[in-house]
């Protein structure tokens, strides 16, 4: 299949981990969505090879990299580099949701093309 749809929702309730990269087939690279409980301190940890990239889609997010607290607001984006050490809590009363993408050997570059150039570019350029 070229395409496939989901939500967070279908993917589980609750709080922890929801697979959106095998419910979805992806496998490109890494890709996850972790619901946070309140008041949750999460694991210090790092990876071998895999970088990631962090989207606070709902709540507040405390990053912790050696220390350096980062507090990130819904919205808010974090690249973490493979080996650098990194502790991701939820320190409010609310949920936190975050998309985590992961992936290693760096940028594929800018490899799309319009359908229909005629149609597709004003829309493009519209953006």
């Amino acid at each position: 299949m070229g395409y496939s749809v989901s939500s967070l929702g279908d993917l589980g309730d609750g709080h922890g981990f929801r697979k959106v990269r095998s419910a979805l087939g992806v496998t490109a690279f890494g890709v996850n969505a972790i619901v946070f409980p309140a008041h949750y301190e999460g694991p210090n940890h790092f990876h071998d090879t895999q970088d990631e990239l962090y989207f606070v889609h709902r709540g507040t997010a405390t990053f912790t990299f050696t220390g350096d607290e980062h507090v990130v607001e819904e919205g808010g984006l974090v690249h973490v580099e493979s080996t650098t050490h990194r502790q991701i809590s939820n320190r409010t009363d609310e949920d936190l949701v975050i998309l985590v993408v992961g992936g290693k050997d760096g940028y594929v570059e800018r490899d799309g093309h319009l359908v229909d150039p005629e149609i597709d570019l004003p829309r493009r350029q519209g953006l």
